[in-house]
């Protein structure tokens, strides 16, 4: 038998015996009797008088920014949150510390329900943290929804099991769970990629936290530690937008969207969760030993201070208008499922970036982890370097130092000719030990001692990440390499920064805050969302963050490298090479990294295409402080061979 047909063979007997074994279910009498015994476990006992939860709620002065948009407001706002007549206060979050603080303290503040979506839910200290002010906000009688996707829910069973039957205001559920399962183990993920793949990869990426359906958290940051500043050896440059106003209903409509889909399971209906309490009964929720209980102590300390959370957060709240949120149906990669016949699963949060960028007519200021453009993009940037006035196109970055996904950084190295050339980009990549870190001491003595009472955070507790790539913000696209959900090794030690901000800026006009990764996967796969606020003072507010973060302390700048022999025959060969649809077997990249030095005669930073940029900068290489091993070799193998993977980065 051939080799080929052995392989296509085999794989067919893994699928069936996959289907056979690992997506049998529960039956209807399993499900019928753990339904009884999590409705029985359930507390329905409150910590607050049952008739009026707000006397237990705190004051919060984020909180009363909803109560003075919606005041605002006129009536026709009600069902057009975009109209003239809305009103919205809206406030970025770049620090991990503000953005934990402004949930913390929301949810202290909450009255009557909590939704709460997410991708990421890990059980370490920021995790933990948020989920037992959840809890406790059920026991004062507020209504809690958690909606977490299955690849990145709560690592353990034990806990899903518990907090399915921990008290009747909590209610928790799994999206698009594959085989039946909510805890997917390697084994089990290689098998559903035989049997279930667009299932497989039909993930919620979406992130939102809406308190009493009028304030709301979205943007980039799951809940784990290390989006929060938390963790000692590699963290997220990540931003949020906190908003508050008429667009919250559509937040809450868009949550409730994706809540009674059939997508979304409970986790005591699912096989391992399911059996778990038929065989145990539900397991008491144990306490968590957090790893640093005085840092937690001060975040606590600082929700709960109303001057400090109105000087620090909602007294920098800038009032908005335009204000647009975008999400994808729940249905977009049209898994198997019943989908409505009066649903087309259109991309909407992907259209709403294009019809936004299609608006630049002199900048775009662009912010994603992992520069890997779909084509639909690429024909957009295209279709705009035709003008006859094209915008200017900055893009914000990681370097393969600072990068959590070096097999997406290969491909974006192939493609840097295509990006800079006929895309007209200008490239920032972000270092791993950025100078400015909003809300972060970047200095070596600085301590967590020496961190404020309220405020400035650093993380110094070590901790082991050990983490698999379930827990990774792109688990379907790293699960089947070992390893390549960790940063590569570096030439220095120390805490490094990776970027996961996901922004847009268009003529200092319009401004973006998501989920959306501007790559194929967002455009194909994941459900994303996106919101669009058209507010000058605002969108000028983003792109300073964003040029802040393109900064020489902060970022190399990609340029064309200069080569001294052969330079036209270089070119020729290495963009031939470059446009193969496989292969990239040319060893000498297009650009590469460029550090500013500045002097008398260059105070300032220079475009690239500035003349005097070549005397104002030094050539670093291509990889810049990663030091050389398997992902490097890795990173160039990808770039000549990996060029079919780009569909699911």
């Amino acid at each position: 038998m051939p080799a080929t047909n052995l392989i296509k063979r085999s794989a067919t007997l893994l699928a069936a015996a996959v289907l056979l074994t690992g997506c049998a279910g529960l039956s209807i009498r399993e499900k019928q009797q753990v339904e009884v015994l999590t409705t029985q476990a359930r507390d329905t006992a409150l910590t607050c008088d049952a008739n009026d939860p707000r006397r237990c709620a705190i004051p919060s002065p984020l909180h009363e920014l909803a109560g003075e948009a919606f005041a605002q407001s006129g009536a026709d706002s009600k069902n057009n949150p975009a109209s003239d007549s809305a009103r919205h206060y809206a406030l970025i979050l770049d620090s991990g510390n503000d953005a934990l603080v402004s949930r913390l303290n929301l949810i202290r503040s909450a009255t009557t329900s909590i939704d709460l979506q997410t991708y990421i839910y890990d059980e370490d200290d920021a995790g933990r943290l948020i989920l037992d002010e959840l809890i406790k906000a059920a026991q004062r009688g507020v209504k809690v929804r958690i909606l977490m996707d299955q690849l990145s829910a709560l690592k353990k069973v034990d806990t899903l099991a518990a907090v399915a039957g921990l008290h009747s205001n909590l209610q928790v559920r799994i999206f698009n769970p594959v085989l039946n399962r909510a805890r997917m183990s390697y084994p089990l993920y290689a098998a559903a990629a035989a049997c279930c793949w667009r299932k497989l990869n039909h993930r919620m990426h979406n992130k939102l936290l809406l308190v009493d359906g009028a304030v709301g958290i979205t943007g980039g940051r799951n809940y784990q530690d290390d989006y929060y500043d938390w963790d000692s050896s590699y963290n997220f440059r990540d931003r949020d937008v906190l908003i508050t106003g008429p667009v919250t209903r559509s937040m809450r409509a868009d949550f409730e969207r994706y809540w009674f889909n059939p997508l979304s399971v409970q986790p005591q209906m699912l096989k391992d969760v399911g059996r778990h309490i038929l065989k145990q009964g539900v397991p008491p929720l144990e306490p968590h030993p957090y790893e640093s209980s005085e840092r937690v102590q001060q975040v606590v300390r600082a929700a709960e201070n109303t001057q400090y959370v109105q000087d620090t957060l909602a007294g920098r709240a800038l009032a908005v208008a335009g204000v647009q949120y975008v999400a994808d149906s729940p249905y977009k990669a049209d898994v198997e499922s019943t989908k409505p016949a009066d649903d087309p699963s259109v991309t909407s949060a992907s259209y709403a970036l294009r019809d936004v960028l299609r608006s630049a007519q002199t900048d775009v200021l662009l912010q994603t982890p992992y520069l890997v453009m779909s084509k639909a993009a690429q024909a957009e940037f295209l279709a705009l370097q035709g003008r006859e006035q094209p915008p200017a196109i900055r893009v914000s970055t990681n370097s393969l130092a600072a990068t959590d996904a070096f097999i997406a950084y290969g491909l974006s190295y192939k493609y840097k000719r295509r990006y800079m050339r006929r895309l007209g980009f200008e490239i920032y990549e972000y270092k791993p030990f950025p100078e400015q870190v909003p809300g972060v001491a970047r200095a070596p003595e600085s301590t967590e001692e020496q961190a404020q009472d309220v405020g400035l955070l650093v993380a110094t507790t070590p901790r082991n990440r050990g983490l698999s790539p379930i827990m990774k913000d792109s688990a379907a696209r790293r699960f089947w390499i070992p390893g390549s959900n960790r940063p590569v090794r570096l030439l220095h030690p120390g805490a490094r920064y990776g970027m996961h901000a996901k922004s847009m800026v268009v003529d200092r006009k319009t401004a973006v805050i998501g989920t959306h990764n501007f790559d194929p996967r967002g455009q194909t796969y994941n459900t994303e969302a996106v919101l669009i606020i058209r507010d000058n003072a605002f969108a000028e507010a983003l792109a300073t963050s964003i040029e802040r973060d393109m900064a020489p302390a902060n970022s190399w700048v990609i340029a064309p490298r200069k080569v001294a022999v052969l330079g036209g025959v270089n070119y020729t060969l290495g963009k031939l090479s470059n446009e193969l649809p496989l292969f990239d077997f040319w060893p000498v990249s297009y650009a590469t990294s460029f550090e500013f030095e500045p002097s008398e005669q260059c105070p300032t930073p220079l475009r690239i295409r500035d003349p005097k940029f070549r005397d104002c900068y030094r050539s670093v290489g291509d990889f810049p402080e990663a030091r050389v091993g398997i992902k490097t070799l890795l990173v160039r193998f990808f770039a000549a061979f990996g060029s079919g993977l780009a569909p699911i980065m």
